[in-house]
């Protein structure tokens, strides 16, 4: 009896002694401070946009500002702003006090000459300036941007930036959206081969780049926008307009092409969006208005010819 009550004592007290380890591990100064110096870096970023941004994988949070004052028409259809127009600001940690930004806005053409300027004069590289469609009406241009440094400063800079424009700023987060949406999209989800995400009335696919990405050297994740992009909105009667682009390396931009022309969807841009990127990336930009599932099976057969995460 005298050795069972000591063997538990024992054993009660060695859990004691891990449980406070465990804590004191959990709370101690050091990790409690790094904690709360993200979150607070990340809530004054949020702070000088005026809304929440999106959390995505790799520590990346982006704020999304589509524009939804523009009514935009292509080939008759009008185009949702999830579609083609969602201009965004992607911020990532790459030091104890710095983080890297990338980003894309959408533009009128008299728009274009004072943001370029608000932008360099905070500090914010202007890496691309090019068409995303073609026959658009009004005529837009998309501004890709991008720079490391104090997030709170180049947040302030794309927020006076945009801040010339007539783009209306989100006010909250978006509530969860049903998937019926006029064409079915579990049959493109199997298509495509992975699970899409509806939001503004359009069905999106993300299909990262299965290599490590850099940019100037700094590791990036490819939630800050270097892999591909689908979108469907729906144009009735099991059709969609589809619109985004493929991140491929020199060696794929032929493959995918004509996988895209022999069956009907249009390239309308081949560009690249960052200066100093490796692997060197470009983005080929399509546009076609057809049957969702046959749109589907062109642009899965298109990605397939990428070196793209399954």
């Amino acid at each position: 009896m005298k050795i069972t009550k000591l063997s538990s004592t024992w054993r009660s007290t060695l859990a004691a002694v891990i449980m406070l380890v465990v804590s004191l591990a959990a709370n101690s100064p050091a990790q409690a401070t790094g904690n709360q110096k993200v979150a607070g870096e990340w809530k004054t970023v949020e702070d000088v946009f005026g809304f929440p941004g999106a959390n995505l994988p790799g520590g990346v949070i982006r704020f999304n500002m589509p524009r939804k004052d523009l009514h935009v028409t292509l080939a008759g259809t009008e185009i949702k702003p999830g579609l083609a127009l969602g201009a965004w600001a992607a911020f990532h940690h790459v030091g104890a006090n710095d983080a890297m930004v990338m980003g894309d806005l959408v533009l009128t053409e008299d728009e274009v000459a004072p943001v370029v300027k608000a932008l360099l004069d905070g500090g914010v590289e202007v890496t691309a300036i090019h068409n995303h469609l073609i026959g658009e009406s009004p005529k837009l241009i998309y501004l890709h941007m991008g720079g490391h440094g104090d997030p709170v400063k180049m947040a302030q800079t794309i927020k006076h930036a945009v801040g010339l424009t007539k783009s209306p700023l989100p006010t909250g987060g978006s509530a969860k959206e049903t998937a019926d949406i006029g064409f079915d999209v579990a049959a493109v989800e199997k298509i495509m081969g992975r699970q899409g995400n509806v939001s503004g009335g359009v069905l999106h696919f993300n299909a990262p780049r299965a290599e490590k990405l850099t940019e100037e050297g700094m590791d990036t994740p490819p939630s800050m926008g270097a892999g591909t992009a689908i979108n469907f909105q729906p144009t009735g009667n099991g059709r969609a307009a589809i619109a985004g682009d493929f991140a491929l390396t020199g060696k794929e931009v032929g493959p995918v092409m004509k996988v895209l022309h022999d069956n009907g969807v249009q390239t309308v841009a081949l560009h690249s969006h960052a200066l100093d990127d490796v692997p060197r990336l470009f983005y080929m930009h399509f546009w076609a208005n057809d049957d969702a599932l046959k749109l589907a099976r062109v642009l899965r057969g298109a990605l397939d010819q990428t070196n793209s995460e399954k």
